[in-house]
């Protein structure tokens, strides 16, 4: 019996400004280490995640994507077959909280979803553990009213640093992208689980491409 056979892909795109440590909160989550050190993602690249729910087994194949604007280079083929994005911003950096709607915007414009008014956000205020949170600038209120104006998406505070709600914040993300692929029975691209980067940027050198 093929082991993959049973498995099902869901894909979730992270995106938020440089610096709000979207690296690191998919590094303490999937290999539970944080590393200050971090050098400015490249492009794109992506982690993986095998869990268990519904009695289903699932691969969490989450993108990592550089916060500058050179990640809109990536093209749709980047976007397409997303089950959920989740917009990440800093707690303590105003600007990254105020560029979240040109994120939520360009998500949809290049991802192109079926039911764009429905398609599942998440979003992550991270870095809530700096200097006791006495240098935050963006309240819990704040950032649930603006969920609220986007369709009351779901909103979790984390701490990469502490590992503080990392995983409850990706395991609602979880649920919600299976959520969403339960929902995508007409998927006009293929899903499968990608060796590279390379296999999903440029998926098809033959000139057949979906794209």
């Amino acid at each position: 019996m093929d082991p993959l056979k049973n498995r099902t892909l869901l894909k979730v795109i992270v995106l938020g400004d440089s610096g709000v440590g979207k690296t690191s909160l998919m590094n303490q989550y999937v290999y539970k280490k944080f590393n200050k050190q971090y050098k400015a993602t490249i492009g794109a690249d992506f982690v993986t995640k095998e869990l268990h729910i519904e009695e289903k087994s699932v691969t969490l194949q989450i993108w990592d994507t550089a916060g500058q604007e050179r990640f809109q280079s990536l093209g749709a083929a980047f976007y397409r077959g997303a089950d959920c994005c989740v917009l990440v911003y800093d707690v303590n950096n105003l600007k990254s909280f105020e560029t979240l709607n040109n994120w939520h915007t360009e998500f949809l414009k290049q991802a192109n979803p079926m039911e764009p008014e429905t398609f599942p956000f998440v979003l992550i205020g991270n870095k809530t553990d700096v200097d006791g949170g006495n240098t935050r600038v963006v309240s819990n209120k704040r950032a649930i009213e603006w969920c609220g104006s986007k369709g009351n998406i779901p909103y979790h505070e984390t701490s990469a640093k502490e590992d503080t709600n990392v995983d409850e914040a990706f395991l609602g993300v979880a649920h919600i992208a299976l959520s969403n692929e339960h929902k995508q029975t007409n998927d006009i691209y293929p899903r499968g689980v990608y060796d590279s980067v390379t296999d999903i940027i440029d998926p098809d050198q033959s000139g057949n491409c979906a794209c």
